[in-house]
């Protein structure tokens, strides 16, 4: 059996990074935080109070947004899933019938990120995270 790999963020795009910030601080009390044109212009969504680096109660997650570009394809509400091995889960993403989107990018200090189309064609991404020094 297959090893499960868990849902450990959301991702949605945006339009306008202040508004869609703005809608939901006051629609549901998520801290918001931009981080500039070095990370892509990136907005992290913390929704859930945090105990280091992860939510403090089990079970929830984070997300963030990110800005729609006219060139890039598929920018719907998507979820990242988190991987041991980021170039193993492409192969066993191909080889289920899915395709992946590109080569994985390295986001510093997070881990290897590669997004994928599912055999429905929903956009889903993958995330091998750098290891976390322990405490």
């Amino acid at each position: 059996m297959t090893k499960m790999c868990p849902v450990v963020h959301f991702e949605m795009p945006y339009e306008q990074s202040e508004r869609m910030s703005a809608f939901y601080r006051n629609a549901f009390g998520w801290q918001m935080q931009a981080l500039g044109e070095a990370m892509g212009n990136y907005v992290l969504a913390t929704t859930s109070e945090m105990e280091g680096c992860a939510p403090k109660e089990s079970g929830r997650i984070n997300g963030g947004f990110y800005q729609r570009r006219a060139d890039w394809p598929h920018q719907f509400p998507g979820v990242v899933i988190a991987v041991d091995d980021v170039q193993a889960a492409m192969k066993q993403v191909r080889a289920a019938g899915g395709e992946v989107l590109g080569a994985p990018m390295m986001i510093p200090g997070v881990g290897q990120y590669v997004s994928f189309l599912d055999t429905e064609g929903n956009r889903v991404s993958m995330l091998q995270p750098l290891p976390r020094a322990e405490k």
